[in-house]
This record gives structure tokens, sequence and C-alpha cells, in this order.
């Protein structure tokens, strides 16, 4: 069964954040039905490993079928439990095809066993490396990408062997379940993937289980360290993405129009709910006025609403908001200047575009993930200032640059304390399923995507095979004359003067 069989009579509703609106109920599952869940999941795991990388492939991609075939009814369910538009959120889902496809058709290649050459002084030795199933995997997912971002853990986690046991965000628990019911209809044999739904206390019986191999977590950094803390009791590794306070730098010589475009994009679609969403603009003082102009322009023109017209749609989390008002008031308070919107601009459940100008760097709206449409834009000297203050975060998952210069912008992503940076375009990264995805600091760690996101749901696993025998030095029979081959061949193989 793809949810958990439901023990307790107490459930909750996810509400269209738009209208109000009840979607759906759904059970509260306590601890027991976690644990309930988790022990289904070990069984199903032990059977899923045991099918072979072939077999997987093959549920995996005709999973990826069924999930394009409803693709329209999944976008749906997102747009009535998050607000975003249909289009959105069928983006969003296409996203989540492509890396459940990467991840079906490159797991055996990535985790597959390979030969290792073993090095002179264990030549004799056949060394073989392979990534074996974790078992279960946790995986608690958010609200604001609620199919596309738990994608990048589920596909990839299953691809690798294990189970996985998901609890969605309570604000779109309808995301979850539903997927859950597509991976059954293509998997009936056991319930590789189960959704478990209710609040912190039901992700965090999930967390403090001693039965998970690892638990992948999005959200924020203080809830991370509480989910951590909570690992930690079993020495359960974890995988965490944080969110972000990312920077947009615009050189001077950058194309402004494809500039402004794609920050306003990466400011305020999903109401400016997105962890790599763009919250700072670092702009070259030659390009500053004309940059500003072309962004400020294209931001009136935005409305927020949930109809199909709308821009984006409403902020999701109610208390957000409060944040939202929050940021914008002390920016003006300590001097920033609302180019475009306000305080004013807040309208719940929406918030209109918002563009801030001559905001300090020691105003919450720089400091402080904002989580809404709303940006602050900033003159500066040079591309090197622009990188230094960008990076005057203790965040540090995203970034991105627009530079006519190839060298120039490849040496300032280089140099962004971020886990990615798109040159010239807004996240690019995120639709590239073999990049990693991920941050530093305050944004998290570990990666999901691309082969180091397969291997993320593995663990390695190193085997030697003596091919024949030879000098034994690990042996109290081992003699000198032996022993003074060895370092006769040291001496010869490293021995050796480098010049520079």
């Amino acid at each position: 069964m793809s949810v958990a069989t439901e023990r307790t009579e107490k459930t909750f509703a996810s509400l269209n954040p738009a209208t109000g609106e009840v979607v759906a109920e759904h059970p509260v599952h306590d601890g027991d039905d976690v644990a309930a869940a988790i022990d289904r999941a070990r069984e199903a795991s032990r059977w899923w490993a045991e099918l072979g990388w072939r077999e997987r492939r093959v549920r995996l991609l005709n999973v990826k079928g069924s999930l394009a075939r409803n693709l329209n009814r999944m976008a749906e369910v997102i747009h009535q439990e998050t607000g975003k538009p249909v289009a959105d959120a069928q983006l969003e889902t296409i996203m989540a095809i492509s890396h459940l496809d990467w991840a079906a058709r490159n797991a055996q290649k990535v985790l597959g066993p390979r030969s290792v050459y073993p090095g002179m002084m264990a030549i004799n030795q056949k060394c073989t490396l392979e990534y074996q199933p974790l078992g279960v995997v946790g995986v608690i997912g958010p609200w604001n990408y609620p199919i596309f971002t738990p994608i990048g853990s589920i596909a990839y986690a299953l691809a690798a062997g294990n189970a996985v046991v998901f609890k969605p965000s309570e604000f779109t628990p309808g995301v979850g379940t539903y997927l859950a019911e597509l991976v059954a209809g293509v998997v009936p044999e056991h319930p590789v993937l189960q959704v478990v739904t209710g609040y912190g206390a039901t992700g965090a019986a999930l967390a403090s289980s001693p039965h998970i191999g690892k638990l992948a977590f999005t959200g924020s950094a203080p809830t991370a360290r509480k989910v951590m803390a909570a690992c930690a009791e079993n020495l359960t590794p974890i995988v965490a993405e944080c969110g972000g306070k990312d920077a947009c730098i615009v050189d001077a010589d950058a194309d402004l129009d494809a500039a402004a475009d794609a920050a306003l994009w990466g400011a305020m679609s999903n109401a400016g709910q997105t962890c790599i969403g763009v919250e700072r603009i670092y702009v070259v003082d030659r390009a500053y006025d004309a940059f500003l102009g072309k962004l400020t322009d294209k931001a009136r023109e935005l409305r927020p609403g949930f109809d199909r017209e709308a821009a984006y749609g409403p902020i999701t989390m109610p208390g957000q908001l409060d944040v939202i008002e929050r940021h914008i008031k002390d920016a003006i308070d300590k001097g920033g200047k609302a180019v475009v919107g306000g305080p004013e601009s807040v309208r719940k459940p929406y918030v209109e575009p918002v563009v801030l100008t001559d905001v300090p760097d020691d105003s919450a709206a720089v400091r402080e993930e904002t989580f809404g449409p709303t940006i602050t834009v900033h003159r500066v000297a040079s591309l090197d200032e622009a990188v230094e203050k960008a990076n005057r975060t203790g965040y540090g998952l995203a970034g991105t640059i627009f530079s006519g210069n190839k060298s120039r912008a490849m040496e300032a992503a280089r140099a962004m304390r971020s886990g990615m940076t798109s040159i010239n375009a807004f996240a690019a990264f995120a639709q590239v399923a073999a990049l990693p995805f991920g941050g530093v600091g305050e944004s998290g760690f570990g990666r999901i995507h691309g082969a180091d996101g397969l291997r993320e749901f593995a663990r390695p696993k190193a085997i030697t095979r003596q091919r024949f025998a030879t000098m034994n030095l690990t042996s109290f029979a081992r003699s000198e004359k032996e022993m003074a081959r060895v370092l006769g061949l040291i001496n010869m193989l490293h021995g050796k003067r480098y010049k520079r």
C-alpha cells in the first residue's frame, strides 16, 4: 500500500491558500504509524534490491511514463495546494519527470560494480568497487516545489535500490499521496514508496527511527538542526537543503534585457517562494540605471492571483506574510527606497511585486531569507565588488551571473560561495539532471541529482580478491630480504625529484 495505514481518526485539512477552501482531508500519522510504514519499507527494500538494476530501471521508467500521462492531474493538485499557476505546476512536474528518467537510466552506470587499478604494491589483487543500497531512506519534503524537490531524493534513492518513506509538507500532502499512488500502480508487489502525512511530530518520528539508512530533508536551517539532532541519536546520516539568500550579478557588458527578464523571474516566480530564487541583485555602476529601468518596467506588469492570467500565486504559508512585510518595512526604515510597490503590496494572501534600492547591507531584506516576491538592487563599482558582496552571507545555495565576457564570468562563478551558479540564465543547473544540486553553509550539505545524488543514497563497498601469491608483507613470517626489495621498489617509484 502506498499510504501508511491509519491507526487514528485524527485528520487535518489541506487548504487552497488562495481561497481558503479545503482541498482534501489527510490522516495525522503518529509514531506508531511511521514505525509500521518503516517496517513495511524494510521488507520492500530487500525485494526491490534483489530485483536488480535492469528490472528497477524498467519499473522506474514506467513510473516516469505514468507521471507523464497524468501530468495535468498532478499539476492541478499542485495548483490547488500551493496556489501557483497551472503552467508553473506543469513545468515543475516536467522537471520531475526528467529527473526520474535520468536516475533510472544512469543508476547502474554510476553505482554498478567496476574494477579499480590496484597499484604496483598490490598488483596481485583484483579490486572491485560497487555501491550498495542503504535499505530505507526517509524523505521530508517542502511545500514550495512539492514534487520537483522531493523527487530529487525519491527517484535517486529508488534507483539506487532503496525503499522510501516520504513525509510531504502538511501544506501539500495531496501531491505526495498522488505520487505514491502512481508508483504503487506500477510497482504493486511491495510498497517501495510510502507516504506518511501530518505535522512536525510525524517528521520527527521518521527522523528519529533507528531503521532508516539516511534522511533527506528540505526546509529551514533551524528545523534542519532539530532534524539532525534527532538523526544523531542513531548516527543516521542526513542530506539537507536549507534555503538561501541567492544573488544575481549583472556585469557592465551584460545583455540587460536578458538579465532583467531572468532576474525578475528568479525573484518573482512562485511568489518568490524559491530556495534558489534571486533575492539580491548587484549591478556594476555603468549598467545600473539602464538595468533598473528595465527591471522596474517589467515588474510593474506582474499581477498575482489564482486565475490563469496571473503571473504568480499567493503566499502558500500564511506566516510568511509577516516576514515579508517586516523585511520591506525594515529596508525602508533604514533608508532604502521602494521603486516598485512597498509595504502596501502585502495584500493577504498575495504580495504584489516589490523592488527596493539603496537598502543598507545590515537590513533584514539583505541578510535574511525573505521568501517572497521582493528584490533588493545594489550598485557596485566592479564585478569583484559584486562577488564580494554576494558572498556576505551565511547561505551558499545558488547564484546567477550575467556578463558578456566568458572568462570573467567563469572566474566570478567560481568565486561565488555557492553550490551552483548559472551564467547568462537563471537556475539552468536545476534543469540538468546530470548536475548535483545542493549548497554550503546555512544552505545545507550533501547533494541530490546527478551521479553525486545517486551515490548519496548508497554506500560504497570495496572488495579485493588475491589473484596469485607474492610477497606477504602483512605476516610475521616476512623476511628482511623481502622488506629490502620493497624499500627499493618504493624508492624507484616514489623517490625521484620532480621539476617545476
